[in-house]
């Protein structure tokens, strides 16, 4: 499933970015019915004044493990150069539950939550590990997740495109159940008046 992939790094994180090059660090996943899970190590460059993890860099990782799940859907770089395609965030609900602290392992759990000609909701679910390739223990609650609208977009056009039926259809069948806090909207807080 996972292409073999080179290192390149962002300016700005001088982190590995997520390319066709880059071994994506996870743990294959069993059938072809659920995505791998992505790690990260919090760097020390990621902890903020508050002394963990700056709200950024969680926002990071997950775009990283958005694009580990555009590579195993087959909208890699391949595919985008060829199409002039790609996936665009439209909306993103993102839970901070627990603080990170600088070396702790990350995990992330992606779900395809539904797809259609032209979207897809999908979400994250980003844990602490012990070691760096590790997988949450069953009980182990996320410390962060993020719920996702993409579109699938054509650069050259301007504007949204239908997926391919290969691509549509492998999306489709990662469709799992929504957790229960998908599609939760962000609490209302009285005005003051």
């Amino acid at each position: 499933m996972s292409e073999q992939h080179t290192h390149e790094r962002t300016a700005a994180t001088e982190q590995p970015a997520v390319t066709e090059q880059t071994p994506v660090a996870a743990v294959a996943a069993d059938d072809d019915t659920s995505l791998p899970l992505f790690h990260r190590t919090v760097r020390p460059e990621w902890i903020d004044y508050n002394g963990h993890m700056s709200e950024a860099f969680y926002v990071l990782v997950f775009g990283y493990a958005t694009d580990a799940m555009m590579i195993e859907t087959g909208l890699h770089a391949g595919y985008r150069e060829s199409t002039g395609c790609s996936l665009y965030t439209a909306e993103a609900h993102v839970r901070y539950l627990r603080e990170v602290a600088a070396g702790s392992h990350l995990a992330v759990h992606t779900r395809l939550l539904g797809v259609d000609a032209k979207k897809a909701r999908f979400c994250h679910e980003l844990y602490v590990v012990d070691a760096p390739d590790d997988v949450p223990e069953p009980e182990a609650a996320p410390v962060a997740t993020t719920e996702l609208l993409a579109l699938h977009v054509d650069q050259r056009a301007g504007r949204t495109a239908p997926f391919p039926d290969s691509v549509r259809e492998r999306l489709a069948s990662l469709v799992e159940p929504a957790p229960t806090w998908a599609g939760r909207p962000i609490a209302e807080v009285p005005a003051v008046r």
